[in-house]
């Protein structure tokens, strides 16, 4: 069922001889908003607000993120305590369903997952045709929007059928990962390495995308764990560039695997799901310029020097991002189930300790972010840079799903359609070309 924010109040508007009365919301833990939908209707007047930084683009139960207090929860439930007592599916039915499953709806929906784990075979010739090294979110995308034309869309009129919305879930929750797998075998030209059933989520991604015909893997529990925790800690994140790009093309109507296709392009951005990638290149340049972090920190301060600390500070965040703290000990962990000592780690402690008593950055409210330590990991597992973003998608999913479920559920449904400041010439008149030498 759909919710929506209570009416506490009103905010008057005047602008000439004009006095608008425009509706104050406010949603379940606090958060107030101007309704401005009758703005230019009443006024001729629109808001410019650009990146949409002070403005809400819709109503959501999804997920509450408080940045001045370091506040992320799905559903209520803080994403530290489900990182660390779930597992990854039991969170994607969470934000897919509003509530976590029972023992039978779990059992039921994992089931699912490994029923719809293989691709159909025909697409997995589409592998083959994809030049060499092509960049695996390039195929990710592409793949993504393939499978409507292998598989039936979920009709909006059969949202609320749990057995259909299941279906639908675990077909592109478990197509994906698969695709991921293959997309990375095929990068580097090794065989593909097809699902097993008797693995749960994440122990078969790591099988598909490190087995060979002459090398088994060893899944380390520890390893399998911090999978879950990373695809939990992915898992949604209020109304980023990518979900709000989900919900926008899913405005026109378009099916979920459209939508989730586009989300995907979004999220392939460097200021957006590539940031891991550029926090381990710049730990890896410290570490070849002599690991000197006192160096690093000048520089980072200097507003003439181009470089940039990575994995600090965020959009949100104005304090620890809740999400970092819980990454930092799994990194820890990791790195000693492998038995690796990996210098960056040294290299990103010292330099988190050093910001952390900082006051240029604590000013600022430059705090470590979810990337900081994410990409170590990826590395300490085996999974390369170019498949870090690929990574962040698979946990990123079932929020996009969720979230383009609720926007099609919304009454206020509309296609997005922003307004804009035009600022370029007013009107001209056509000249012939031979008038114009």
């Amino acid at each position: 069922m759909f919710t929506t924010a209570a009416k506490i109040g009103t905010a008057e508007l005047r602008y000439g001889d004009k006095t608008l009365t425009l509706p104050v919301l406010e949603g379940t833990e606090g958060e107030r908003a101007i309704d401005i939908r009758t703005l230019r209707d009443e006024t001729g007047l629109t808001t410019l607000d650009y990146g949409f930084k002070n403005t809400a683009s819709c109503q959501s139960s999804i997920t509450y993120l408080d940045g001045e207090h370091g506040i992320l929860r799905y559903r209520g439930y803080p994403v530290e305590e489900l990182a660390a007592k779930s597992r990854f599916v039991e969170v994607a039915y969470l934000l897919v369903h509003g509530k976590l499953p029972d023992r039978g709806e779990r059992d039921r929906f994992s089931a699912l997952l490994t029923r719809h784990s293989m691709l159909h075979e025909d697409m997995t010739q589409f592998f083959k045709n994809y030049p060499e090294h092509a960049h695996p979110m390039a195929i990710l995308s592409a793949m993504v929007v393939s499978l409507s034309t292998f598989y039936p869309e979920l009709a909006r009129e059969r949202l609320h059928e749990e057995e259909e919305l299941d279906v639908t879930t675990t077909r592109l929750l478990s197509k994906l990962r698969t695709i991921a797998a293959f997309s990375y075998k095929k990068s580097i030209g090794e065989p593909f390495v097809y699902p097993r059933h008797d693995l749960k989520y994440c122990a078969n991604f790591l099988n598909m995308m490190f087995s060979s015909p002459v090398r088994p893997y060893e899944i380390k529990p520890e390893v399998e764990r911090a999978m879950n925790v990373l695809l939990i800690l992915h898992a949604d994140h209020e109304q980023n560039c990518s979900t709000s790009t989900v919900r926008l093309v899913g405005s026109a109507k378009v099916n979920l695997y459209a939508s989730v296709a586009a989300g995907i392009c979004a999220l392939w951005g460097p200021l957006h799901g590539g940031a891991n990638q550029e926090v381990l290149e710049m730990l890896e340049g410290i570490l070849k310029s002599g690991g000197d972090v006192k160096r690093v920190m000048e520089r980072a301060k200097d507003k003439k020097d181009p470089f940039r600390l990575y994995g600090f500070g965020h959009r949100v965040y104005k304090t620890y991002d809740p999400r970092a703290r819980v990454i930092k000990q799994t990194c820890k962990d990791v790195l000693a189930a492998v038995k690796t000592q990996d210098p960056l780690l040294a290299i990103a402690l010292e330099l988190e300790e050093r910001v952390l008593q900082d006051d240029y950055f604590l000013e600022r409210r430059l705090y470590p972010n979810v990337d900081f330590y994410s990409g170590i990991i990826y590395r300490a597992i085996g999974i390369p840079a170019n498949m870090f973003t690929v990574m962040f998608a698979i946990g990123r999913l079932p929020g996009w799903i969720a979230q383009w479920k609720e926007s099609q559920e919304d009454p206020e449904f509309k296609i997005q359609r922003p307004r804009q400041v035009y600022t370029g010439p007013r009107e001209q008149h056509y000249v012939p070309i031979s008038m114009r030498d």
